[in-house]
C-alpha cells in the first residue's frame, strides 16, 4: 500500500507544486482568499469532488466531498490558505492547504476499494478570527470520524497542545473636559484602561504559570489637554484548558469592573475576535500518523513543542478526534512568520516534506477505514479525554 500511495502522490505532485506556488505568489488575508480558495476548488473538482462554495456563510470557505458510495468512516482534512500582512505566507499556509488537498485527492483514489468518504474543508482566516470556529459551532464536523491537518515547520513534530484563547475588549466611556481649566468636570476613560492593566498585573501573581494575559490600549484619547471620554483596551487571555480559561476570564473581567468603578466610567465588555479552544490531540491517531510518517521516509520525529500559541483547530478537536502535527520543510531552523519561512515553502526541500506528510495522512486514513477496531480505539480515547 505504501508504494501505491507514493505512486499516486507522485502522479499529482506537479499540480500540487503549482497550487502551492500560485497561492504563495497571490497572498491574501483572512476572509479575502478569493484566488486561493478558487484554486483549491478547481483542483478538487478536477478529481471528482463535489464542492460547496461559500460554506457556512463564509465567502472563501468550502466543503469538498468525495463519497465512495460504500459504508465506511468519514475522513476530514483541513486546508488553510490565508496569508500575513506585509510578509505574505510567512506561516506557510500555501503549502499547508496544498498538503491537505493533496491528501484528499490521493485518498479518494483508494475509496472505491475500501469504502468511506473524504471531505476537504477550506478553512479561511486562521491567523485572525478562525473560520474553523464558525464551522465547529455550526456542526460542520459532527459527521467527521477523524480530522487531520499538518503544519509546515523545520522539523517533523508530533501533534501536541495549544492554548485556549478568548479575545476580550474593554470599552471605557467617560466625559471629556478641559484637562487644565476644568478637570473636575471630566471623567477620564483612560484611567479605567490603565487601572485595568494595573489590576491584571497584580492578578498575575495568582494565576497558573502556563496561562497568558497580554493586551494593548487601542484607543486612549486624542490630545493631552482633553480628558479622554473613550478608551479601549484589548486583551488575549490564554490557558491550557477551556475550564481554566473560563475561570481566568472572569477574574480578568473583574479587574476591568473594579477599574471602571474606581474611575467612575461606564464599561462595555465584548469579544473582538473568535474564541479558540485548546487543542486536544488524539494520541492513538497521532501515534499511527507518526508510524506512517516513518514509513514514508521520515527519519526523525520530534516531540511536541510547548504549546503557548492558539489554534482554531482546537475547536475541531473538541468535536471529533483530531491531530495537528508539523512536517519538515527545511534542514535548518527557520522562524515562522518571516519572509524567510515563506520562501522556504516553495523550495524542493519543502516538497520532500510535503510528500512525506501527504503519504502519512493518507496511510493513516486508510488504516482507520480498514480497521474498525482502530477507529473504535481512537473514538474511545476521544470520549474519555477531559477537555
Amino acid at each position: 500500500m505504501i508504494d501505491k500511495v507514493t505512486q499516486t502522490i507522485n502522479e499529482i505532485m506537479d499540480e500540487l507544486k503549482e497550487l502551492s506556488e500560485y497561492i504563495y505568489n497571490n497572498p491574501e488575508l483572512g476572509y479575502e482568499e478569493i484566488k486561493s480558495s478558487a484554486a483549491h476548488i478547481e483542483l478538487l473538482k478536477k478529481y471528482g469532488f463535489n464542492v460547496e462554495k461559500g460554506y457556512m456563510g463564509m465567502e472563501t470557505a468550502f466543503r469538498a466531498e468525495f463519497d465512495s458510495g460504500k459504508e465506511g468512516p468519514t475522513i476530514g482534512y483541513l486546508a488553510e490558505y490565508d496569508a500575513l500582512p506585509e510578509i505574505g505566507h510567512g506561516c506557510g499556509h500555501n503549502i499547508l492547504g496544498t498538503t491537505s488537498t493533496g491528501a484528499g485527492i490521493t485518498l479518494s483514489k483508494f475509496l472505491d476499494e475500501i469504502g468511506g468518504r473524504v471531505v476537504v474543508f477550506g478553512t479561511p482566516a486562521e491567523e485572525t478570527s478562525g473560520g474553523k470556529v464558525i464551522m465547529a459551532d455550526n456542526g460542520a464536523f459532527n459527521d467527521i470520524d477523524v480530522a487531520m491537518m499538518t503544519h509546515p515547520n523545520h522539523t517533523h513534530t508530533k501533534s501536541g497542545a495549544s492554548l485556549a484563547l478568548q479575545a476580550i475588549q474593554f470599552t471605557f466611556k467617560g466625559k471629556s473636559a478641559h484637562a487644565a481649566a476644568h478637570p473636575e468636570k471630566g471623567i477620564n476613560a483612560l484611567d479605567g484602561a490603565i487601572n485595568t492593566f494595573n489590576n491584571i498585573n497584580a492578578l498575575r501573581e495568582h494565576i497558573k504559570s502556563t496561562a497568558r494575559i497580554h493586551g494593548i490600549i487601542k484607543d486612549g484619547g486624542r490630545a493631552a489637554n482633553i480628558v479622554p471620554d473613550l478608551a479601549i483596551a484589548q486583551f488575549y487571555v490564554r490557558a491550557r484548558t477551556k475550564t481554566y480559561l473560563e475561570e481566568l476570564v472572569e477574574k480578568v473581567k473583574n479587574c476591568a469592573n473594579g477599574a471602571a468603578l474606581a474611575s467612575g466610567t461606564e464599561l462595555e465588555i465584548t469579544n473582538y475576535e473568535a474564541s479558540y479552544d485548546n487543542l486536544v490531540t488524539n494520541h492513538t491517531l497521532s501515534e499511527l500518523y507518526c508510524s506512517r510518517l516513518k514509513d514514508m521516509g521520515a527519519e526523525e520525529i520530534n516531540e511536541p513543542r510547548e504549546g503557548y500559541g492558539s489554534l482554531d483547530m482546537g475547536n475541531v478537536s473538541h468535536v471529533c478526534p483530531s491531530i495537528h502535527p508539523h512536517f519538515s520543510i527545511s534542514d535548518e531552523e527557520i522562524i515562522a512568520h518571516t519572509r524567510e519561512f515563506a520562501q522556504a515553502t516553495i523550495k524542493n526541500r519543502a516538497y520532500k516534506g510535503m510528500r512525506e506528510a501527504i503519504g502519512a495522512l493518507v496511510l493513516t486514513a486508510i488504516d482507520v477505514i480498514k480497521d474498525d477496531s482502530l477507529l473504535k480505539a481512537v473514538k474511545k480515547e476521544f470520549n474519555n479525554t477531559k477537555k
